[in-house]
């Protein structure tokens, strides 16, 4: 075996930032596959099962970023990850931030740490953490910014999730992410809208929440449409479909549930 060949078989050394709910399993998933780990919290007490696992626990952030060439921060928000940094020096970094956020806040965190030495890389998490580490689980990260950093650090990337590399638009990353979150929380804004309609009306609950996910799974195919994907035919005419927005907003009347996420709902889709 070569020297080249044993270089490339050793888990690479990172720091990660942020030790909440993902972070930590985050952490979890790279120590178990071998990977040295420097971690930092902005609450000590989160990393003493870190610790005990192999992690190395810095006292700072400025201190965990100095101690790897690859830094992921995974925080609360955009001012979390500004103040975390502020002392750290990020000349020669490759920097990967995993904190939710805004298109625009990630472009100008992509901006701040190429002026500071960096090179950047945003990552969108399409995973809860009990999906971290399991690749059955389905769960997968969005990244864009440098093509560089990726491809460099892609087997470290890809130990907790699956990765998905989406341009080198900083934002397109934290834009993928939002979109499809967005899908999410309509759709579960409509389920518990669904289950608030039959709630006092004597009908079993369990069985119609099975019928709900089912539903919903089946016209799941038919949302690629809205991506500019193939439409489905539908040979559902205007006045029926305008028939039958009214009768949602009637029933949720008589239900005496609220018609404004219908309203929205239907709103949208005649101006799509």
């Amino acid at each position: 075996m070569s020297d080249n060949t044993v270089a490339s078989a050793t888990p690479a050394p990172l720091t990660l930032l942020g030790l909440g709910a993902m972070g930590a399993a985050l952490a979890r998933t790279w120590l178990a596959a071998g990977h040295p780990l420097t971690v930092w919290n902005r609450s000590p007490g989160k990393t003493a099962e870190l610790a005990a696992a192999g992690a190395r626990v810095a006292a700072t952030a400025a201190e965990a970023v100095a101690a790897s060439p690859l830094v992921v921060t995974c925080l609360l928000d955009d001012a979390s990850v500004r103040e975390a940094l502020a002392d750290a020096d990020l000349t020669g970094k490759d920097l990967v931030d995993l904190t939710t956020s805004t298109p625009a806040e990630s472009r100008t965190r992509a901006a701040r740490a190429n002026e500071r030495g960096a090179r950047f890389l945003d990552g969108g998490i399409m995973a809860v953490p009990p999906m971290i580490g399991v690749p059955e689980a389905g769960g997968y990260v969005f990244y864009s910014g440098s093509r560089e950093v990726f491809d460099a650090h892609r087997e470290t990337l890809a130990v907790p999730a699956a990765t998905r590399y989406v341009g080198t638009d900083p934002g397109f990353a934290a834009l993928h992410d939002v979109a499809l979150l967005s899908a999410m929380t309509a759709m579960f804004a409509g389920a518990r809208h669904a289950a608030a309609l039959v709630a006092d009306a004597g009908i079993d609950r369990d069985a119609f929440g099975t019928l709900l996910a089912d539903w919903l799974t089946a016209m799941a195919p038919a949302t690629v449409a809205y991506a500019g994907g193939p439409a489905p035919e539908d040979p559902t005419s205007a006045a029926v479909a305008a028939a039958g927005d009214a009768a949602l907003l009637r029933t949720a009347e008589e239900q005496g549930v609220g018609t404004a996420l219908l309203i929205a709902s239907t709103g949208a889709m005649t101006g799509m």
